[in-house]
């Protein structure tokens, strides 16, 4: 059941690790890099929980319940996967990176929801380990093709002007295929468990008692927000800080108008409708999830720092190069593509022991100390003018790296209704989309701001918060 993982992370990784490469080849200004990132996660933001709202209510005797939205995402990635090195300008590029991510969210959301349809709750440690692995495993491949292209098979790593290296392209191509595979892999050899009798999914959000409070409630915290993001955007403006900043303050205005849309829904007495569904169980959701979510955000609040920051850090700090046409900045960028791999690899292994950890001490415990040594592992970097020694920050950030693909999901899984498993695993994306869209809006603004442009600082900010979000575990009621 995990092992379409292995593809969907050989996509991932190869988007994380070379898409700032392949922005700045194509004439993006480091600056500006976190705002082209920002087209995946607002995809990312709408489409997740809605696949999870509808994979709850799809049933299909021979096709199943989630199998059918792994098939629809692999094929959609598998195609942005062929185009992202073939972009022949920056804004198809960004275009493509949109598509890709929106793929890959498609196939991925389902996949969290699966391990706990067919696993009861004291072997869900062990299933999203097993996820975990083969995330590991699929990464440590992808990351390091590039290298083995180039330097078992001389393809070359450098290319004109304006153009991808083809090193680059062939490593996406392979992705592409793999990713379809193992999907494939795991959609035709799977079986799933048929609906409960007592599901009902076309029941209204809530009893007809209830519609007064929630359409008010919904109504007061959507006009809350809505007002929330057009001062913040209107304060941006008139201080003429970064644009990027008008991100969050649109973010914040379109979660209130959906907010009053259902308010309204609600009024009207159409409570069946699915946007009401997904406003009510936003607003429901169980205490454990809350507490998550904001592990959540700093965990991966650090890691879009390192996706995003890591390749201009390295060849800028240690390689000592920004310009993409040299071999300094393409040996610098392999080095990235290479550490991302080592990383995962460090990620497979660490996967293998968190379930005998997790077992002997707790969940959360295991969780802060792995977030911490990730933490540790990013800080670091900074210090460090030899890039072999790059090597030892990944130990911590590959065991941190293993932990945040399991242990959340092993905790949450316990503490969500089997009939809305799929959704809440969607609105727990959230939680991992919304920090990216925090880090695209305002990583450009502190780099430019607070650090002079020095991008390694960067990294050190998300290995802080990395260790913050590893503290906070520790609030986290695991029921387990």
């Amino acid at each position: 059941m995990s092992f379409g993982f292995l593809g969907i992370q050989m996509g991932f990784a190869l988007q994380n690790a070379n898409t700032s490469r392949i922005f700045e080849t194509l004439g993006a200004d480091t600056k500006n890099l976190a705002i082209y990132w920002l087209a995946a996660p607002v995809t990312g933001l709408i489409m997740q929980p809605i696949i999870g709202y509808y994979s709850d209510r799809t049933w299909s005797m021979r096709w199943g319940r989630r199998r059918p939205y792994f098939a629809i995402g692999a094929v959609l990635a598998t195609i942005a996967l062929l185009l992202m090195p073939n972009s022949p300008t920056l804004w198809m590029a960004v275009g493509v990176l949109w598509i890709m991510d929106a793929s890959i969210n498609i196939t991925m959301e389902p996949f969290r929801a699966f391990v706990g349809d067919l696993l009861p709750d004291e072997q869900r440690t062990s299933g999203f380990a097993m996820q975990s692995f083969f995330i590991g495993i699929g990464a440590l491949v992808a990351s390091f093709m590039p290298w083995i292209f180039t330097n078992w098979l001389n393809i070359p790593n450098t290319a004109p002007d304006g153009e991808i290296p083809p090193s680059v392209k062939y490593a996406f191509y392979v992705g592409a295929i793999m990713y379809l595979i193992t999907v494939l892999w795991t959609v035709f050899t799977t079986k799933e468990y048929p609906p409960e009798p007592d599901e009902n999914h076309d029941a209204p959000a809530m009893e007809a008692s209830e519609e007064p409070f929630f359409s008010s409630k919904f109504m007061r915290v959507g006009l809350i927000l809505t007002v929330i993001g057009i001062a913040f955007s209107a304060f941006v403006y008139n201080a003429e800080i970064d644009p990027q900043l008008h991100v969050l303050g649109g973010g914040f205005a379109f979660f209130g108008i959906i907010h009053l849309i259902g308010g309204r829904l609600v009024k009207a007495r159409k409570t069946a409708m699915a946007l009401v569904h997904i406003v009510k169980d936003f607003n429901t959701m169980p205490k454990t999830m809350i507490q998550l979510a904001v592990v959540q955000f700093f965990s991966w609040f650090a890691l879009f720092s390192m996706w995003i920051y890591c390749t201009p850090a390295v060849t800028s700090h240690i390689y000592g190069s920004s310009d993409t046409t040299s071999a300094a900045y393409n040996e610098g960028a392999d080095m990235v593509s290479n550490l991302f791999g080592g990383y995962n690899g460090i990620a497979a292994i660490a996967a293998i022991f968190i379930p005998f950890i997790a077992r002997k001490t707790s969940r959360r415990f295991t969780h802060l100390i792995a977030l911490c040594l990730g933490g540790l592992g990013l800080i670091s970097m900074y210090f460090i003018s030899d890039p072999q020694l790059l090597w030892v920050s990944m130990i911590g950030v590959g065991i941190a790296w293993a932990s945040i693909l399991s242990v959340p999901y092993a905790i949450l899984s316990g503490a969500l209704p089997s009939d809305k498993m799929g959704y809440y695993m969607g609105v727990f994306n959230f939680f991992i989309v919304i920090p990216q869209i925090v880090a695209a809006s305002l990583l450009g603004f502190i780099l430019n701001t607070f650090f002079g442009g020095e991008t390694i600082m960067i990294l050190v900010t998300g290995g802080v918060s990395m260790i913050i979000s590893g503290f906070l575990t520790l609030r986290v009621n695991d029921t387990h």
